[in-house]
């Protein structure tokens, strides 16, 4: 066996559209699916290549906005930041690290991410 990509990480969210909207909007994301299945709903969204975030209310006895360490990655990060925070979202940095230049931010939920330039 050898695994070649990660196609999906699963964000847990409390309400799918808002999360919707903010994935977006703000991040400028696309939606890839969003269905209907019974009680659930497969919401989907990613940039046009690579893995695709799922956006899933969480399983019983789970919370949403628990997501901590997804790293995002950006061709211009300070215009990615200055969309972010024109939508109202709150973002710390861009800042210097070692690795390179990133900022932070949290989705509605309190989900956070490192996008990194």
């Amino acid at each position: 066996m050898a695994i070649n990509t990660v196609k999906t990480l699963t964000v847990f969210v409390s309400d799918q559209d808002r999360a919707r909207d903010f994935y977006v909007e703000a991040l400028g994301l696309e939606v890839k699916t969003d269905q209907t299945f019974g009680d659930n709903r497969w919401l989907e969204v990613g940039a046009p290549e690579g893995t695709t975030l799922v956006l899933h209310k969480p399983f019983p006895g789970m919370s949403a906005g628990g997501g901590q360490g997804t790293i995002l990655a950006s061709d211009d990060l300070n215009a990615d930041v200055s969309r972010l925070q024109a939508a109202g979202v709150i973002v710390e940095g861009p800042d210097e690290m070692p690795w390179g230049t990133q900022a932070t931010f949290s989705d509605p939920d309190g989900n956070g991410y490192v996008l990194q330039g």
